[in-house]
């Protein structure tokens, strides 16, 4: 299929329109975010035995991302359903992410963390959700629920705002974590994946 060059004009204006509405939108709930929601969290991925971090389908994506790096700063981290993770246990901290708050497998997962003395940090759209009140701390990202269809907290698609933010929120965690380990890029890099 051959496009016309005023088509291909046109989407390629459509599309700078699409990512300055993105970052727009980013930009807007970096600013209605909570910043001392934090402190517990990163207090926990410092003191914790081990980190596991848990959430489905789009989020668990990004929450991979952010294991990815505490990997690189060296810490004993684990991304719950792999085939590799190793049981919870008190000492360790579960850092998981639900817009709704209702997933049921990471809700179980955190009642789970909770029974054995773990630590539990939730990330959701929805303050009273019920993982929001498993959890020892939560931080309310209030972007729209992926069933939102409404355009009042985001003109994306479903979850897409809570989603992007939740990678980004973890870059920003791992920034700060990074300043405070003084390590540096070539420690780091040390520990990057070898066998790709």
């Amino acid at each position: 299929m051959h496009l016309d060059q005023q088509t291909v004009t046109s989407s390629a204006t459509a599309i700078r329109d699409n990512l300055k509405q993105i970052i727009q939108e980013n930009n807007a709930l970096a600013e209605a975010i909570s910043y001392a929601d934090f402190e517990p969290l990163i207090e926990g991925i410092q003191q914790a035995n081990a980190i596991f971090l848990i959430a489905a389908g789009r989020s668990g994506y990004s929450m991979r991302s952010t294991a990815m790096r505490l990997m690189h700063l060296g810490f004993n981290v684990h991304f719950v359903g792999d085939t590799t993770t190793p049981a919870i246990r008190e000492g360790d901290l579960l850092w998981a992410a639900s817009g709704s708050g209702t997933t049921s497998s990471i809700v179980r997962a955190a009642e789970k963390g909770k029974s054995v003395g773990a630590q539990v940090f939730a990330i959701t759209t929805n303050a009273s959700s019920k993982l929001a009140g498993i959890a020892d701390a939560h931080l309310l990202v209030p972007a729209a629920e992926k069933e939102d269809r409404g355009e009042g907290k985001s003109r994306q698609y479903a979850g897409s705002l809570f989603e992007q933010a939740l990678l980004l929120i973890g870059d920003a965690i791992f920034m700060e974590l990074w300043k405070s380990a003084g390590s540096s890029a070539e420690t780091l890099w040390q520990r990057h994946a070898n066998m790709e």
